[in-house]
């Protein structure tokens, strides 16, 4: 796994740095399995950040199982704690749209630098005509016709938090057919509890069908972290009767 340049990590939430370090600490075992963590106010002045960010560093950790807490304090998982747990009831989750698939020839997607539409700015943490990272991706039928269209805007916390994204600099390294089917999985690595919310809905007014008859379904997504920060928001406009959508998580 490509680590995360120095930039990026700079630009990190001060919660998500202590809780590198600390991780940093564990994996080399310079804290060993077992042994307990220095307590939240030696932590806050050893990283000059308060206990707050401590606590948030050290959740991080615990969703992670690297780290167990109880009433005598914070503990590095020790080899028992580290025993794969039993495999839960899962169900797939969502994909960032048509990743798999981007560099196929009936899809097309692109990335370009734009101002967000201005009702969604403030929840991206945007002001108003301040340009963002954009995805645009379209899945096109046998004849050319388009069979589902997404875009999506990113988030100032998702570019800042992301090291994957954040080299998508505006005014370059920004191309056609960008491979971002990792995307959920590169929030998991940067530290990210996410949680997705979807409304499916039909277009208003009369054009509820495509030219050929089919039915026309749109999806909104917002992605958040676990601040409640969004961190992507997508629109996908998809042709019911061609391009089946499946709803995938995990529990």
């Amino acid at each position: 796994m490509a680590e995360p340049d120095s930039e990026a990590v700079a630009d990190a939430p001060l919660y998500l740095r202590v809780a590198a370090a600390l991780r940093e600490d564990l994996a080399r075992r310079r804290i060993s399995p077992g042994s307990r963590l220095p307590s939240e106010r030696s932590l806050s002045q050893r990283y000059h950040v308060n206990r707050q960010t401590v606590r948030s560093a050290l959740q991080l950790l615990r969703d992670e199982g690297l780290v167990v807490t109880d009433r005598r304090g914070t503990f590095a998982a020790d080899e028992a704690d580290s025993e794969p747990a039993a495999p839960a009831l899962t169900a797939r989750r969502p994909t960032f749209p048509g990743g798999p698939r981007a560099a196929e020839a009936l899809v097309r997607a692109s990335l370009t630098w734009e101002p967000a539409p201005t009702p969604l700015a403030p929840r991206l943490l945007l002001t108003p005509g301040e340009p963002t990272l954009v995805h645009r991706h379209t899945v096109l039928g046998p004849h050319g016709a388009a069979l589902q269209r997404a875009v999506s805007w990113f988030s100032r916390p998702a570019l800042a938090e992301i090291p994957q994204l954040s080299r998508y600099r505006r005014g370059r390294d920004c191309r056609q057919q960008p491979d971002l089917r990792l995307l959920y999985h590169w929030m998991h690595q940067a530290g990210l509890r996410i949680t997705h919310r979807e409304s499916v809905g039909v277009p208003p007014g009369p054009a509820t069908t495509t030219a050929g008859g089919a039915a026309r379904l749109l999806v909104h997504r917002v992605v958040s972290d676990q601040h409640g920060h969004a961190l992507e928001i997508t629109d996908i406009d998809f042709s019911a009767q061609s391009a089946a959508w499946t709803y995938e998580f995990s529990a």
